[in-house]
């Protein structure tokens, strides 16, 4: 079990292509600037974890407020508790992309609950070789044909569940996972 204070703060869309850098210091400097106690990042793709008393929805906008003074644009920000992370990470609804291909199997995590009928909104544009499951604040979904080939884009994520949402394969979900454990 983690500390009850445990955070992980998810940002979308950062250090691709070169664009809208963040680098991990400077994140890490924000975070404590926010009051998050031991800041700590996985890979430069907008994965933090730390300890706070806010609850994750306040933090979602104090970074997202921070970050766009900062850097000077806009970031959208997920979080969750630690527990919440640690329930999402013993089991996706695919175990057999889980074992398979867990770089294709991702877990999309939304601003707020998905509205009702995201999920079918989903599956009309997924292909045949997609799948995906709609479980509470977990969007689950197995590119099994790559993600680069899938029109279950960010912009069609976000519309259909009705506010911004950030994934992280199956593997990644596991590191963060096992780092929350060792804190």
């Amino acid at each position: 079990m983690s500390d009850p204070r445990s955070k992980v703060i998810l940002l979308r869309g950062i250090n691709v292509g070169g664009r809208r850098k963040v680098p991990m210091a400077e994140l890490k400097a924000v975070a404590l600037a926010l009051g998050v106690e031991s800041p700590a990042t996985y890979i430069a793709s907008g994965n933090l974890l730390g300890e706070s008393e806010v609850s994750p929805w306040d933090l979602e906008k104090a970074f997202e407020e921070a970050l766009r003074n900062h850097f000077g644009f806009e970031v959208p920000v997920v979080a969750r508790t630690g527990e919440r992370w640690l329930e999402l990470a013993q089991g996706s609804a695919f175990p057999d992309a889980e074992a398979e291909r867990p770089k294709l199997l991702h877990v999309g995590l939304s601003k707020e609950m998905p509205v009702p009928g995201a999920r079918s909104l989903l599956e009309e544009k997924s292909s045949a070789d997609e799948r995906l499951e709609l479980l509470a604040d977990g969007l689950w979904i197995d590119y099994a044909d790559g993600v680069g080939r899938s029109k279950l884009t960010p912009t069609v994520l976000d519309r259909a569940v009705g506010s911004a949402v950030t994934c992280r394969n199956w593997s990644t979900v596991q590191k963060l996972a096992a780092l929350l454990r060792d804190r």
